[in-house]
């Protein structure tokens, strides 16, 4: 497990006994390249996503929720918008600045819109910071509820595929540490990634570090 810097080493070891307990579920998604541990198997279902840029995106929300907590992740595939886009100017009518292809827009600003949401919020921002996990870079932040519950938002983006992780925990438990940590990407043939340099979406991928395993989920 991967250490969060900004959950205390007492608070991981505090849960290991209330995890094993729960038995986790280790849930992999092959249509979305991604592996990650909930507390009972998810629900899925399908939506869209309105980016910055104002196209819909197709998008899946996958959720679990126990006494521990809610926890859900989100997948918006922007591996279509260049598609969609390109689409759209070809019959834009306006004037030339109003028909500009703005691919790389919603890709370079996906990140930093995805977390405009949770600042908007009527809750307390008491963390907003860059993160990486395997070192794909993110996002995270976390919210003080009106309830006293406890949001913790982690939010990357993957072969323009953007993943938004969000774990609510009551005010009693610690925060959802074995869900936001455990979280992996797979590749297109199935093998996990993880790079030896920062990873940034759009940009060439940095070499990787030895392969960590195969796609095992359903």
């Amino acid at each position: 497990m991967r250490l969060n810097p900004f959950v205390p080493a007492a608070v991981i070891l505090c849960m290991a006994a209330p995890a094993v307990a729960q038995e986790w579920v280790e849930y992999s998604s092959r249509q979305d390249l991604f592996t990650v541990n909930f507390p009972v198997q998810p629900a899925v279902r399908d939506v869209t996503y309105a980016t910055e840029f104002g196209i819909t995106l197709p998008a899946r929300v996958y959720t679990a929720e126990n006494r521990s907590g809610r926890y859900a992740v989100t997948v918006v595939d922007y591996t279509v918008a260049e598609r969609i886009h390109t689409e759209r100017a070809k019959g834009c009518q306006g004037y030339p600045d109003t028909c500009t292809n703005r691919t790389n827009n919603d890709l370079r600003g996906a990140l930093d819109y995805a977390v405009s949401p949770f600042l908007q919020r009527d809750a307390k921002v008491t963390y907003y910071a860059f993160a990486d996990t395997d070192r794909v870079e993110g996002r995270r932040i976390q919210l003080a509820n009106a309830d006293r519950s406890r949001t913790f938002v982690a939010i990357y983006m993957h072969d323009n595929r953007l993943y938004i992780l969000e774990g609510t925990v009551p005010p009693d438990l610690p925060p959802p540490a074995q869900f936001q940590q455990s979280l992996g990407f797979f590749d297109a043939d199935g093998e996990r990634v993880r790079y030896r340099t920062l990873y940034r979406n759009g940009l060439p991928p940095p070499p990787r570090e030895q392969t960590r395993g195969r796609f095992g989920g359903c």
